[in-house]
Formats: structure tokens, C-alpha cells, sequence
């Protein structure tokens, strides 16, 4: 038999990436000679480790050669497609029959599901809804673009706080395959797969918690729930109404919707519903690309480049400004001077504060949003706005508002001495 040669692919200029000890096995690896980082992962089918090198931090995993490869080249061609799924940064097939190690670049500030669900009792439903909701639109996003993932879990994604959102992400494309277009088949049985696999993640949780039985049935329903998550975010894309030419508003209405759930809208195309020549009903159509419609508003007007859902709350808090300054000069502002003005007087110098609040950790950006979310929250609870400083003191003392109104980002962000944990759990 002969004994395959190092090679090594890498598509960043890592010095230090290169120079681990590549001819030895991952699980040998000395960690007095490499920074290898302790992070916890679910249950892998594969070795999985976490390295510094070069200021980074890096995933490496481990597996047979025709799999990783497999994988290697399907997160490249999910990243050309500019879809929610860790980066490849490599592969390395090791001088050892059939061994490969892949990796990818680690995705800061990501969580387990374990990690998110954890913290709270099973009664608290808000926090889960988000994250199948999140879990829902990503298999929507791959699916339309040709994706089939072969086995959706919460085990495979990772789960960023984008504003008061949860953003799902692939880190796990072992079973993954490309197509042109995936038939209605294809989407079903991955949904199937992925009702299984989320109750038992569900079911996972509760029993760790020492959750009563009873809560069972109710988990098992909301993994169900997820099917229904999906189609109507895949009708909302797919719907084609027979509208008339002179009913503006239906038209409107349709891409409000699309709007509102952050997609952008590249094409309308209006065309005969019927054969006769007579009638005067169209049939609409809408081509949409990714959900970046707020996020790519917020740029033209700011250059600022965030998350779908930290432009929602972003750009309400730049319109509110743009009628503070209206108001004030009794004249008409423009949306660039209202920007300039925004950015410079508000975001900055509320940001800075947000940060030192929070002690300096996680996104700044997303430390604002905060900011502006728990100073909502307790001027509701108060009947009139209580300004920056009772915010920034909760934020300050990890103290959200009450469950009724709070949102999932606020007890995330309140809460810091908890890790980030990132990597494929395949």
C-alpha cells in the first residue's frame, strides 16, 4: 500500500498555520507546542480541535480523505454563493491511509444551541421560537439556491445574535450536495430530517435540565412547527399572484412583505395570467436575492456594513433622529444630512458608552443595538422615555428587563462570562 505525502491546500497566508505539526495525528498534538484552545463541542463523529495561529482562531477536523474533500469543496462553492455556512480556510491530507484534517475559520461570537437553551427553563418559549425561526430561514436559503443539506440539526448550526434576531449558520456539509434546483423531494426529506434531528436536540436539553415529561409532547410539536416555519417563508419567495395592472397597492403590498423579512428584491416581472388576448390580468413574479434590504439601505446611507437584523433597529434609530432634526430646524432634512448627522452626534458616542457597559466584549455594534432595545423596554415599563443612563445600567448589571417584553438578545448580551463556542459537530 502506498502511504500518501503531505499536502497541504490553504487559501490564507498563515505562517503559523502552516508550520503545525501536520505530519502528526490530531489527536497528538501537544498542547505545551500548540496553542490549542478548550472549546466543547456536541457529540462529533469526528476528532475536532480548536488552534491559535497567526492572532486567529482556527477549527481543525479530522476524517477520512474522500469526505473531507467532499466537504472541503461544498463550503467553498456555499461561500461563492454568499450563504450563512463556516469559511473553509484549508485541507491537509496527512501522510496516513486515508486521513484528512479540514479546516475552517472559526466563527466569532456563535453559539451552540446547547448554550443558548441551557440557561433558560423549557417554559420559556420566546428564546427557542427564535432560534427555529432562524434554523427555518436557513434551510429556505439553501434550498433555494440548490442545497440539499442531508442533515439539518441543531447539533450542525451555529447561532449568531444579529440585533434582536438569531442568524442560523451550516457548520456541518459532510452530507451536503449541489444542485441546479432541488425538487420537491429533495426539500422534504431534508425537512423530515430536520423535524427528527431538532426534536431530539429538544428532547436533549430537556432531559439535561431535568425537565418533567410532560414538556415532551410540547417540544416535539415545536420541532414539527419548524415544517410550517419553512413554508411560509418559501411561499412568501415563491408565491406568483394574478394581480391587475392598475392594483398598485397589491404590488406594493407584496414586496413590503418581502422587505419586512429583510429580502432584496432584484426583479418584478409582470406577465399574462391567461391566453385570451382580452384579459388584463398579470401574473407577478418576484426575483429575490439575499435578506440584506435594510442592511444594504443602512450602507448607502452610512457605509456602515452590519447584520440584516442590527440595520432594522439601526435605521429606526436613524429616522427618529431625522424627525428630531426636522423638528428642531422647522426645515426639511435630507436623508444624508440626517445620516452624517446621526452617525457623528448618536450612533458613535452611544456606541462607545455601550461598549464600556458591557466591559468591552462581543460586537460593538451589536452592544448599541442593545443599548437602544433595554432603553425601549424599560420606557414602556416606565410610560415615558428614561433616556441612556437607566440602559446603560442595566446593561452595566447584566439585569434584563422583564421576560414578558425582553427579547432573546438582551439576556444574551447581559450575560458575558459565558464562552463562544464554535465548530462543526458532525
Amino acid at each position: 500500500m502506498t502511504i500518501p505525502r503531505l499536502d497541504l491546500r490553504f487559501r490564507v497566508p498563515s505562517p503559523e498555520l502552516l508550520a503545525l505539526p501536520w505530519r502528526e495525528r490530531l489527536g497528538a498534538w501537544d498542547a505545551t507546542e500548540v496553542a490549542v484552545r478548550d472549546i466543547p463541542v456536541g457529540p462529533s463523529r469526528h476528532l475536532v480541535r480548536f488552534v491559535e495561529a497567526d492572532d486567529r482562531l482556527w477549527a481543525l477536523k479530522e476524517m477520512p480523505l474522500p469526505v473531507a474533500i467532499k466537504e472541503y469543496e461544498v463550503l467553498r462553492e456555499l461561500e461563492r454563493r454568499a450563504l450563512s455556512a463556516v469559511r473553509a480556510a484549508g485541507l491537509v491530507i496527512q501522510p496516513f491511509p486515508d486521513t484528512a484534517i479540514l479546516v475552517t475559520h472559526f466563527l466569532e461570537r456563535s453559539w451552540q444551541y446547547r448554550r443558548l437553551l441551557m440557561r433558560v427553563p423549557t417554559s420559556m418559549r420566546r428564546h427557542r421560537e427564535r432560534l427555529l425561526e432562524a434554523i427555518a430561514t436557513l434551510l429556505v436559503d439553501l434550498h433555494r439556491n440548490g442545497v440539499y443539506w442531508g442533515d439539518c440539526s441543531l447539533a450542525n448550526t451555529l447561532f449568531r445574535r444579529d440585533g434582536q434576531e438569531l442568524q442560523a449558520w451550516l457548520v456541518d456539509a459532510e452530507t451536503a450536495e449541489i444542485h441546479t434546483v432541488l425538487s420537491d423531494g429533495q426539500r422534504d426529506l431534508d425537512l423530515q430530517i430536520m423535524v427528527e434531528n431538532i426534536a431530539g436536540g429538544l428532547l436533549d436539553v430537556a432531559a439535561r435540565l431535568d425537565e418533567p415529561e410532560d414538556v415532551y409532547d410540547q417540544l416535539i410539536a415545536e420541532a414539527e412547527g419548524v415544517v410550517n416555519r419553512y413554508h411560509v417563508v418559501w411561499e412568501l419567495l415563491h408565491e406568483a399572484p394574478v394581480v391587475e395592472l392598475h392594483e398598485r397597492d397589491q404590488v406594493q403590498a407584496r414586496l413590503r412583505r418581502l422587505n419586512d423579512r429583510g429580502f432584496a428584491v432584484d426583479e418584478v416581472q409582470l406577465e399574462p395570467a391567461g391566453d385570451a388576448a382580452d384579459d388584463v390580468s398579470l401574473r407577478m413574479r418576484v426575483a429575490v436575492g439575499g435578506r440584506t434590504f435594510h442592511a444594504g439601505r443602512l450602507r448607502e446611507l452610512t457605509g456602515l456594513e452590519v447584520g440584516e437584523g442590527q440595520a432594522t433597529i439601526l435605521l429606526n434609530d436613524l429616522e427618529a433622529h431625522h424627525r428630531r432634526l426636522a423638528e428642531q430646524r422647522q426645515a426639511t432634512v435630507t436623508d444624508e444630512e440626517a445620516a452624517r448627522s446621526w452617525l457623528t452626534d448618536v450612533f458613535s458616542p452611544g456606541m462607545e458608552r455601550a461598549v464600556r457597559a458591557v466591559g468591552g466584549v462581543g460586537d460593538p455594534v451589536q452592544a448599541y443595538c442593545d443599548l437602544l432595545e433595554v432603553r425601549w423596554l424599560l420606557s414602556e415599563e416606565a410610560g415615558a422615555d428614561v433616556g441612556d443612563g437607566p440602559a446603560l445600567d442595566a446593561l452595566a448589571r447584566r439585569a434584563a428587563p422583564s421576560e414578558s417584553a425582553a427579547t432573546i438578545g438582551i439576556v444574551d448580551v447581559t450575560t458575558r462570562e459565558l464562552p463562544v463556542i464554535q465548530g462543526p459537530s458532525s
